[in-house]
């Protein structure tokens, strides 16, 4: 028997669920377009900013919930967890603005030689985390939420074996060292924060708390 409270879970889940996808597409075109050359970062400002407003919706949401339904234990966990989700998915908007600044005020990738293809291949894998984090969300799958760990240890060892390659490279111009620094700062922060989403699934799903990095 369905109770008047689960609407209201619903509606969150189905917000979410949009939010990720927004996430998805405005990560996705930060990227993109740094690599390519393309200064987006008005469309990327717009898309973040509904991002924020997406995720101060659901915060309102979640203190409705708790004053009208007096939700049990296991209705405040999936609140709570929804919350937190939300504010992972507004920062995610937010590394995609910076990135895409990059361009701006540094440098092209494209003149910056051999870190633009490692700059590829991590975005793509930073991307593949974030796809899974939301349809782990989407589904509310426990295992497929698990599989971000090695993707997310991966990221790591590419961010520190990127720092140790581009040390030992003179030739390698101040503005592409900078710009190959924040990036892939960036990268890594998104990365972590699809670990928190995957976390707080596992956390909404089996009431367990458990760390993935």
């Amino acid at each position: 028997m369905s109770r008047i409270i689960d609407k209201g879970l619903e509606e969150q889940t189905v917000l979410l669920t949009r939010m990720g996808e927004l996430t998805y597409e405005t990560l996705s075109l930060a990227i993109r377009c740094y690599f390519e050359g393309k200064n987006v970062q008005a469309q990327v400002k717009e898309m973040s900013d509904v991002l924020v407003a997406m995720a101060g919706k659901v915060e309102d949401k979640t203190f409705e919930l708790i004053a009208r339904f007096q939700p049990v234990a296991s209705d405040l966990r999936a609140i709570k967890s929804y919350m937190k989700i939300s504010n992972d998915f507004a920062r995610y908007g937010r590394y995609a603005l910076d990135i895409s600044s990059i361009n701006d005020h540094l440098h092209s990738p494209k003149h910056c030689e051999w870190t633009r293809d490692y700059l590829v291949e991590m975005g793509d894998k930073v991307l593949v985390m974030v796809k899974t984090s939301i349809d782990a969300l989407r589904k509310h799958d426990v295992n497929l939420a698990k599989t971000i760990l090695p993707i997310e240890r991966e990221i790591d060892r590419m961010y520190e074996d990127f720092l140790n390659k581009l040390l030992s490279q003179e030739e390698i111009t101040n503005k592409c060292v900078a710009a190959s620094i924040l990036v892939t700062r960036y990268y890594e922060r998104i990365a972590d924060h699809a670990v928190y989403v995957c976390e707080a699934i596992v956390y909404i799903v089996t009431g367990e708390k458990i760390s993935l990095d």
